[in-house]
This record gives structure tokens, sequence and C-alpha cells, in this order.
């Protein structure tokens, strides 16, 4: 098939730079090339799975005050955690 595309001026540059680099092939060989493989990746693609958290119970410590973080740290990293 015969057909006329407008390519975008880096997409341009990275083609003939592709052409360059294999030396021997045609322009129209390595467009050919390029779309199949782009193609071919796109289709097999698959949406990731969501991460999801899985909450679970941490307990709680009796005699910590958990509203408090200057309180929790200092509890945890001495009097001296500055």
């Amino acid at each position: 098939m015969r057909t006329t595309i407008t390519l975008d001026e880096d997409v341009e540059k990275k083609l003939d730079a592709e052409v360059r680099r294999q030396k021997g092939t045609s322009f129209k060989d390595v467009v050919n090339e390029t779309l199949r493989i782009g193609l071919l990746t796109k289709r097999e693609l698959k949406a990731a799975e969501p991460f999801k958290v899985k909450a679970r119970p941490m307990g709680v410590m009796p005699g910590l005050n958990y509203d408090n973080i200057g309180d929790l740290i200092e509890h945890l990293e001495g009097a001296d955690h500055l």
C-alpha cells in the first residue's frame, strides 16, 4: 500500500539515524519494521493491577498517647532525639 504521512521532526531524525545504523536497509524497510514492533508492543501491553495495601491491626501499646507525635518519638528515641 502506498500512502503519504507527515513525520514529526524528532521521529524523522530517529528513523534517519536508524537507516544509517542499518547500512543497506531502506528507509521504507526501517519504517515498516519500526511500526510492526510498535504495534505489536502496544497490543501486548496490559493494564497493571492497581496496587493495594492490605491493612492489618498493629495493636496499641498501653501507656502511650498516639495523638502526640513528640511523646512517641521521645519514647522511641529517647529524650535527646533532636
